[in-house]
């Protein structure tokens, strides 16, 4: 019986340094030939998992289930509306919050970012288990590819992410924005370096269902694997839940099975375990 196999990106199919291990490019290559279909299930917008070198997908859902796509065709896309993205952007502004707006046509900052992201980003990488140095690279890459500009009212805005200088900010966030989704990601143990807003009801868990439909194929036949509290509702729909070795303690304790870290083969030893390869 054909599987469908849902991953989430950054912990799981590559790790903390953006790299995906070649026995997980290997192990999504053998997977596809065996007749399953893998998806990639993520936080990142279509412009961010451009800039990642993936092996070959059959589509993939994107900012926390706001797109989904089918084989090339976009099958749900759910952005935030320009009066939510000014409001966002104002709010961060006059807090001098760095942020970054994820659109599927690249990722957009504002001043504050360029000035913050590469301390909050070193944190997150060496919260991974990056060195100093892996972590300061890593940081400046992923400033590299935004895109500084002062048009940042738009509305083809799929979600926002804001550095947080305390949790009080992501606190703040839950009571100015109640129409979106307020969430939290960072580093160790997943420790809150970021705040991040998104369409109100929209999760991995629906963007599943959504592809489900779409495709007329079985809950029964699901798989999903995660590493942090945001794969969570992705382990609430899929019949089979995997957490990757690396991965918070939530996301284990609601673990069907754990596999080794990302950098440990992890994924494919996981696909053979489950008879997928």
């Amino acid at each position: 019986m054909s599987k469908i196999v849902f991953l989430d990106v950054d912990g799981t199919l590559i790790d903390y340094d953006a790299k995906c291990p070649e026995s997980a490019a290997r192990a999504v290559e053998l997977a596809r030939a065996n007749g399953h279909k893998v998806y990639i299930c993520t936080g990142c917008s279509k412009a961010e998992i451009a800039q990642r070198d993936l092996p070959e997908l059959d589509g993939m859902i994107g900012a926390n289930g706001g797109y989904v796509e089918d084989a090339g065709e976009v099958v749900m896309h759910q952005a935030l509306s320009l009066a939510q993205v000014r409001h966002i952007v104002d709010w961060c502004n006059e807090r001098h919050l760095g942020f970054y707006l994820e659109a599927n046509s690249g990722m957009y900052i504002n001043s504050w970012f360029v000035e913050q992201a590469p301390e909050a980003m070193k944190k997150y990488a060496m919260g991974k288990g990056a060195s100093e140095e892996q972590a300061a690279g890593a940081g400046q890459a992923f400033i590299d590819g935004m895109i500084r500009t002062d048009e940042l009212y738009r509305d083809d805005v799929n979600k926002v992410s804001f550095i947080l200088s305390s949790y009080q900010d992501h606190l703040d966030s839950k009571a100015e924005f109640p129409d979106m989704e307020c969430n939290t990601w960072g580093g160790k143990d997943e420790q809150a370096l970021f705040g991040d807003l998104g369409p109100k009801g929209i999760t991995k868990k629906h963007a599943i269902q959504v592809l489900l439909e779409h495709l007329g194929a079985s809950q029964a036949d699901t798989i999903s694997f995660g590493d942090a509290k945001i794969d969570l509702s992705m382990f609430e729909l899929c019949a089979y839940n995997v957490a990757m070795g690396n991965g918070g303690p939530e996301i284990k304790e609601a673990a069907d099975y754990i596999t080794d870290d990302v950098n440990e083969d992890g994924l494919f030893n996981a696909f053979k375990h489950l008879g997928l390869i």
